[in-house]
């Protein structure tokens, strides 16, 4: 059975801001060697959640686990996401959709976050 991953992040108006989503999920393809991973965004950008599980189907996605690109549990994730699930099932009713966890607390993004502050400090010359 074909999996699919599909990035959900939030969007901006600003293209430039978008492509990190992008990037990640390059890197998150070389990492897990899944053959179809995708980007949508939630709103202010396209292509929008639906289009993006339409484009995993396309790709021959039997599945497809959707992951939050959202650092907490807000609004989007508890409720905007689960109901972009529940109306693709409308239009894919043999597609199975789970979603993952939303980034979170996690040690790694401490690790990101204190190697910043260093790069900062060093940056500015404060060290």
């Amino acid at each position: 059975m074909k999996t699919a991953i599909l990035m959900m992040a939030h969007g901006s108006r600003i293209a430039e801001a978008n492509d990190a989503a992008y990037q990640v999920a390059h890197m998150v393809k070389e990492q897990t060697g899944f053959e179809i991973v995708e980007v949508s965004f939630r709103e202010l950008y396209e292509p929008n959640i639906q289009n993006g599980i339409d484009t995993c189907v396309t790709k021959g996605a039997e599945r497809i686990l959707l992951m939050p690109y959202f650092l907490f549990m807000g609004a989007h994730v508890q409720h905007d996401l689960p109901e972009e699930i529940a109306e693709a099932q409308k239009r894919h009713p043999g597609l199975i959709m789970e979603m993952g966890g939303h980034l979170g607390v996690h040690r790694k993004l401490a690790e990101i976050e204190a190697e910043r502050i260093g790069e900062s400090l060093e940056r500015l010359g404060w060290r």
